[in-house]
């Protein structure tokens, strides 16, 4: 088959998870014998023609001088180019930028769309864009032949909203097999000696909610946040637990052994994720071999089932972290988590499970 890929600033991976999963879906589809082409941004580092074995077309992208409203932009420019492609499946990561535009995609080409969380309840939007962003999840479903859901939750949400079936295929991961405790040197803490938190500085990620916890327990653990620190409320998070010396807000770190590493020492992993999809950052603490504290919602619970603690407010949180936990409790929900990984969420049943579903369509077409 001739597939195309859109919706991310492109491959190889530079920037976060639709790109990371763009990267494995289109080097596994070429090793199996598909021709495959990737829509990257004409800001993207990477500026060769083919990688790994993908074709690559740089489109046009007014990010970098006119902000967000650049995307809208850059997708039009990915879908008119797509017109000319002759793709047999195009492939659409998001929709929130795209959206809009889906009257011009291809009709000659099976429009496939991962449907992604609901943007909309993301309270970092005014009221404005979070309407928009629910016009936008409707055109989506309308102008799409196909829809992904990667969590139960969204596929529950899409029938029961718009009574449209959708195909669950989750997000990936690989297993940590490498810890090496010298890394923590870097950060002065020892292993299962500290807790850990990686998250965007949003509410939605409960991340007051967890720290307000952690003052609670009164705990002398080191507790560490890792999340990129420039907007509001990053600032506000800051501000106000200045005076616990012992949450320290390490800022963004991208670099994946490294956080693999803290992942798989810290004593206790929180994850206050609360507005849909499989979360990329959950899957890999599942990985990392953390014990994990989740939000309680459908979206962590139909992930990690019973093999995680679950938090609904601060006081949640004092009683997780002042438990004394049996090492037979804790090494029994790790192995159910990495077990999880490695039989349904590796990244090669993963995406074996899209090429699955782009043949059987295309045999349908």
């Amino acid at each position: 088959m001739k597939i195309g890929i859109l919706g991310t600033r492109g491959v190889p991976n530079f920037y976060g998870g639709f790109e990371q999963f763009a990267a494995y879906l289109s080097k596994y589809l070429v090793n199996k014998g598909h021709e495959v082409w990737v829509y990257n941004s004409n800001l993207h580092p990477y500026q060769e023609s083919t990688w790994e074995g993908v074709s690559i077309i740089h489109c046009y992208d007014l990010e970098d001088k006119i902000g967000t409203a650049g995307q809208f932009v850059y997708d039009l420019n990915c879908i008119l180019d797509s017109r000319k492609r002759g793709f047999d499946v195009l492939l659409q990561l998001g929709y929130t930028s795209s959206s809009i535009w889906g009257r011009l995609l291809p009709s000659q080409s099976i429009i496939v769309t991962n449907m992604d969380g609901l943007e909309w309840k993301r309270s970092k939007f005014n009221t404005y864009v979070q309407r928009f962003l629910r016009y936008a999840e409707s055109l989506a479903v309308k102008r799409s032949d196909f829809l992904v859901s990667d969590s139960i939750g969204i596929q529950n949400y899409i029938q029961n909203k718009y009574d449209r079936s959708s195909e669950y295929i989750a997000y990936g991961a690989d297993l940590f097999k490498s810890p090496d405790v010298n890394v923590l040197e870097k950060y002065g803490i020892a292993k299962y000696s500290y807790h850990l938190l990686i998250a965007r500085m949003e509410p939605e990620n409960n991340i007051e909610v967890i720290l307000d916890g952690y003052c609670l327990s009164q705990s002398e653990e080191v507790f560490l946040v890792v999340g990129k620190t420039e907007n509001t409320f990053a600032k506000y998070l800051i501000d106000k637990y200045k005076s616990y010396s012992n949450i320290r807000f390490l800022g963004g770190i991208y670099d994946l052994n490294e956080l693999n590493n803290l992942r798989y020492f810290c004593r206790l992993y929180f994850h206050g994720h609360s507005v849909g999809g499989t979360n990329p950052s959950l899957l890999e603490a599942m990985a990392s071999s953390a014990l994990i504290v989740a939000h309680n919602n459908i979206f962590n619970q139909t992930i990690l089932e019973k093999s995680s603690f679950y938090f609904e407010n601060k006081e949640d949180i004092a009683k997780y972290v002042n438990a004394d936990l049996s090492p037979a409790q804790r090494n029994n929900m790790i192995s159910e988590n990495l077990n999880k990984i490695e039989h349904q969420f590796s990244w090669e049943k993963i995406v074996s499970s899209y090429e699955d579903l782009f043949i059987k369509l295309k045999q349908k077409n």
